[in-house]
């Protein structure tokens, strides 16, 4: 299986602690595909069903279905970061966003580092 930037995922994130993401959520892929190839880890940013989050932060980006391949409208939380074991994920991804989407994440997660 070859994961790739920009696709997304359903994944169980437990076990967790404190206020990490927890449970089975769509996760978006951000580290490059030279990364992804290597038996590493895979980084992704932890997204939410949207109806959960009432308003729009800079920590966060709000994406619609049309641009997820979702079923719901997500909201990627650019704080909630993490590295994951490749076997977390299952064999094919959920969605995919596009590169212009994709930047507009990477500003977000930018953000949220100070970068």
């Amino acid at each position: 299986m070859a994961i790739e930037r920009g696709e997304i995922y359903f994944v169980n994130l437990n076990p967790v602690k404190g206020r990490e993401q927890a449970g089975q959520r769509p996760v978006l892929v951000l580290s490059i595909d030279a990364i992804n190839r290597l038996p590493l880890v895979v980084t992704v940013v932890v997204g939410t069903n949207g109806a959960n989050i009432t308003r729009d932060y800079p920590t966060n980006i709000r994406l619609q279905p049309v641009e997820t391949g979702l079923a719901l409208e997500t909201v990627f939380l650019g704080f909630q970061i993490r590295s994951l074991d490749s076997k977390r994920f299952p064999d094919h991804a959920t969605g995919r966003i596009s590169e212009a989407t994709l930047e507009k994440v990477e500003a977000v997660v930018r953000y949220c580092l100070g970068l």
